[in-house]
This record gives structure tokens, sequence and C-alpha cells, in this order.
């Protein structure tokens, strides 16, 4: 269907010739356009038909993911500017100018085809590579991206130099003018980059980590990491965006190293008040002796006792003389005796109970252990459970928790200092 052809069919048709030649030309370039969508449909379908199936039928699982990226779809878009680049200096070799305009429009659509192949090509590799157990703890996004981005500008260049005949390294060497420019429009891209490198060869943060940002709002999971951002999904849901490259330039926590361990650290005081602080006395240390826990801790500790008492001889019958347990070591002792055989507590990792500097509000004791359930409402129930049972059992130790005294308070003191004030008027 060349345009002679076309040309001399309407000339007999008695068209004026200018009119003829216009139309020839018309006709054969929407012959050319439509053999050329035609030849693409035709690859596609057997793309679509023949070769996706066969790869699905496969065993191996990897090549799934040729499928799922569209890779070898947009390899048949370049069936229809083969079609155009052979079949087109045929049809229009009387018009050699117009031979050269759709030779500049091949080259122009095969750059963008080459792109668009090297992109699904990327996501293709990126997906397989996620796929590994390395994958897992290195995400490849960031450095996808900024290959992306890198071939996408030498792309352009090639675009650019296609359009007005100028070499590509011509282009190229004018880049050195332009530097700063590129540096200020690609300045969050370049320190993402850089970010991105430094974020992965570190192991700083992947997808996953909880972490926490104070400075940037963010505390929650990580659920994308790219160029240029980070995505956190905070507890409330919300999404916080944060550069990339401020995870380098501002300090942050992660928890990784408790997720990775196993064990969620629980360090909590609560105040005894210094007024119930006392030696404790036969009659409660026959008490102690039926707590079971306390066994072994009693047995050996009274032996020591005993041994240093009647080093001290006639003169233990002072206090200050003569060494005693008080009821305060004795509950701490049971603290750690009740951890220790507690199922939720990890043996392995440290594991004490200790007295920080009283003050005005009583004695801190300090619980410090790892639970070995890191889930955030498992833990807070065996956090709450290992002090219900502390706090409720204080009194056994003839111990009372501190606490600031309440308008209830108050109004019980106001009512007993005005009965006895009452009492000693009546008395006069």
């Amino acid at each position: 269907m060349t345009p002679e052809f076309i040309r001399s069919l309407l000339e007999s048709a008695q068209i004026p010739a200018g009119i003829a030649e216009l139309l020839s030309l018309l006709g054969a370039t929407l012959f050319l356009l439509v053999l050329a969508l035609l030849a693409n449909f035709i690859a596609k379908r057997f793309i679509a038909l023949i070769a996706h199936p066969v790869i699905a039928k496969t065993t191996i699982r990897w090549d799934d993911l040729l499928i799922e990226h569209n890779v070898l779809i947009r390899f048949s878009h370049i069936v229809p500017a083969a079609i155009v680049h052979f079949v087109g200096p045929t049809l229009f070799r009387e018009y050699p100018d117009l031979t050269a305009v759709f030779n500049q429009l091949v080259n122009l659509y095969l750059i963008v085809i080459i792109l668009l192949i090297i992109d699904a090509a990327l996501n293709f590799f990126r997906a397989l590579w996620e796929r590994s157990p390395a994958g897992q703890r290195y995400p490849a996004k960031s450095f996808v991206q900024a290959a992306k981005l890198v071939i996408n500008l030498i792309g352009l260049i090639f675009i650019i130099s296609t359009l007005f005949g100028s070499p590509p390294f011509v282009l190229f060497s004018s880049l050195g003018a332009a530097t700063a420019i590129l540096l200020l429009i690609f300045k969050d891209a370049i320190l993402g980059l850089v970010a991105g490198f430094q974020l992965s060869i570190n192991n700083m943060v992947m997808v996953g980590d909880w972490i926490e940002m104070p400075a940037r709002a963010a505390d929650g999971d990580v659920i994308d990491v790219s160029l240029t951002t980070v995505k956190v999904e905070n507890w409330d849901k919300t999404i916080t965006t944060i550069p990339t490259y401020a995870l380098i330039s501002d300090s942050f926590k992660n928890w990784r190293g408790m997720q990775d361990t196993g064990g969620r650290r629980v360090k909590r005081a609560f105040h005894i008040d210094l007024r119930t602080l006392r030696f404790a006395d036969e009659a409660q240390l026959e008490k102690f002796k039926r707590i079971r826990l306390l066994r072994p801790y009693l047995e050996a500790k009274l032996d020591e006792i005993q041994k240093y008492n009647e080093e001290v001889g006639d003169q233990i019958s002072e206090l200050i003389n003569g060494r005693r347990l008080t009821n305060v070591g004795t509950f701490r002792a049971y603290c750690v005796a009740y951890l220790r055989q507690h199922p939720k507590v990890r043996q392995d990792l440290t594991l004490l109970v200790r007295q920080l500097a009283p003050g005005a509000n009583g004695l801190p004791l300090e619980i410090y252990f790892f639970c070995n359930d890191t889930n955030w409402a498992n833990y807070e129930d065996v956090q709450s459970d290992v002090f219900d049972h502390l706090l409720s059992i204080l009194p056994e130790f003839g111990l009372s928790a501190f606490q600031s005294p309440s308008g209830a308070d108050l109004e019980k003191a106001g009512s007993r200092l005005g009965q006895v004030i009452g009492e000693e008027a009546s008395s006069l």
C-alpha cells in the first residue's frame, strides 16, 4: 500500500493531483500505523496466551515476577518500532524527508521503550531480591529509585540529543555548567540517596522496625523506606513522613534490638512508706518462714547472721551491735525469688530489685527485669500482674506503699482533730 499505488487509484477517480498526493501520503501513513498497531497486538497476544502460561506452569517461582512486573509485555512494544523502521523506507522511498522524520520518531519511541523496559527489569530484580532472606533485612527500594533516577536522566539527555540532532556527549559535557542548578533541583534526592546508602550499609533502619523520633512526632513501625522519605505508621494509625537524610542528621531510637532479643524491659519503681521500715521480730520471722519462696533465702541469711552475732557476744542485746533481718530487705529478697520463678520473665537477661535514694515520697524500690513476650498488650499484662502481686503483698511484710494525702485524708484528719479538741474542751 505505497503512496504511488494510492495516488494512482485516486487520480483514476478524477481527483486533482495535489489532493491525490496528500491523500496518498495520509493513506500510506495510516496503513503503516495500522500495521504497527496490529503487530503490537499480535506480539502482546503471543506473550499473554503462550509465554505467560508457560511461565506460570513452571515449578520455579521467581519467573512469576516477570508476569507481575510486565517485563515481557514491555518488550512487545519494540515490534511496532521495528515495523516502522523496516517498512517505512520502502513505503516512502520517494520521500526521503518524511522517511527521516519517521526514523527520528522511531528513535525517540525506542528510547522511551528501553527506559520502560529497564524500569520493569529493575522492579523485577528488586522484587526478586526482597524475596531472599538478605532482602528482608536490606530492602533495595532506595537503591532502585536512585538507579531509575540516573537512568531516566541519561534517557532524557538522549531524547534531547535526538530531537536536536546533536551527539549525546555534547550534552553530557554541557552538564558541568548546569551542575549547580541540578544540585538545587535534586537536593532532596541526592541527600536521600547518600542517606539511603548509609542506612542500608550500617543496617540502621528497615521495614518493620519500631522507631521513636520525638523531633518528628514519629513513634511506630516503619512501613516504607524510599529514596527521599521514610514512612512510619504511628500507634494511633497516623502516618508520619520523615526525610531519609533526617535519620542520619538527627537522633532516633530503634527498638529492633528488643525485638531480636525477644525480651522487653520492665523498669518501674514503687515507693515504700519510710515509717513502716523496721527490724523483723521473732513473730515476723516465723511468718516469713511459712512463705515457700523465702525459705532458701532465710535459711542462708539466718545462718550468716547467727554466726556474726555469736562473734559479737554479750553486746548483742543492743540492736545496733548485731545483725538482724529487716522487713524491707526480706521483701526485696521475696521480689527477686518471685521473679526468678515467673514463667514470663527472661532469666538469662538482667534481673534485679534495688533501692533508689529515699526522698520526700518514701523509699523507691525499683523492679528491673525483661519480659519474654514483646507483644505490647501481653507485655503490659505481665507488667501489671507482677506489680499487682507485689503491691498487694506489702502488708504481709509489715510495709505500706507511700501515697500523698488526698482530700479525703485531709478531711478525715480534720474531723479527728475536731473530735480531739471537742473532747478536751468538754473535759475542762
